[in-house]
C-alpha cells in the first residue's frame, strides 16, 4: 500500500494523483464516489449508469405514488 498526497486549492479542488487514477482505472468523464466513515473517506470508481436501462424502466414507475395517500405513506422513508 502506498501513500500519496494532493493539496486542496482555494476553490476546494484537487488533482487526483496519477497512482490513484491508475489504481481506480479512472479517466476523463468517469465519476468518483466518496464514502465517509468517521474521519476517513473511501474513494471508489462509481459504476457507470446504463442510461438506456434507466429510460426503459422509467415508464414503469411513472404512475406510482401519485396519490396523496401514497405520498404520505412514503414521506418518511
Amino acid at each position: 500500500m502506498s501513500l500519496v498526497f494532493s493539496r486542496i486549492t482555494s476553490k476546494a479542488q484537487t488533482t487526483v494523483p496519477k497512482d490513484v487514477r491508475q489504481a481506480l482505472d479512472v479517466g476523463p468523464g468517469d465519476t468518483l464516489a466518496y464514502r465517509v466513515e468517521g474521519d476517513n473517506v473511501i474513494v471508489t470508481k462509481a459504476p457507470a449508469f446504463d442510461v438506456d436501462y434507466l429510460r426503459a424502466i422509467d415508464a414503469s414507475f411513472a404512475e406510482e405514488w401519485l396519490s396523496p395517500e401514497d405520498c404520505a405513506a412514503f414521506d418518511d422513508l
